[in-house]
């Protein structure tokens, strides 16, 4: 994991108004969220097995996630990098996959090595400035 400098850290939102500017971006809700927290994601790159985030973490100020009206803010961005099994289980598991049961495999490594580091930093932080870009022009930040 690689922690991201940016000027969204402690910025305040309503989360609705966020996640409809942001997904034309290619943004989009990370899973494991709950009422009180969340991320959104962006897939900076995907070669085979192999998959690097910027994950934008936030934290819920006021209602609940799944409300459109819920406050939210924004905590430290980060890198990271998802490693997932390529081609067919060929374990006891097998038949649930192909009959749609257990579709998505938990990857080998949900904090995988991440090489040439200044290129991933610099890209995580144009994707994240373009967040910024959009929440700006739509006035979507409220002072922190």
């Amino acid at each position: 994991m690689l922690k991201l400098q940016t000027g969204l850290e402690g910025q305040i939102a309503s989360f609705g108004l966020v996640r409809d500017c942001i997904r034309g971006l290619g943004y989009h809700m990370g899973g494991n969220w709950d009422y009180h927290q969340g991320y959104f994601d962006h897939i900076l790159c995907q070669e085979g097995g192999e998959t690097i985030y910027v994950r934008i973490p936030f934290s819920v100020m006021e209602g609940e996630l799944d409300h459109y009206e819920a406050v939210i803010r924004f905590r430290t961005p980060y890198i990271i990098k998802h490693v997932v099994h390529i081609g067919l289980d060929r374990d006891e598991t097998s038949m649930l996959n192909v009959a749609g049961f257990n579709q998505f495999q938990p990857p080998i490594d949900k904090d995988g090595k991440i090489t040439n580091k200044d290129r991933w930093m610099h890209a995580g932080e144009v994707a994240v400035q373009e967040l910024i870009d959009c929440m700006h022009e739509q006035d979507l930040l409220k002072i922190s």
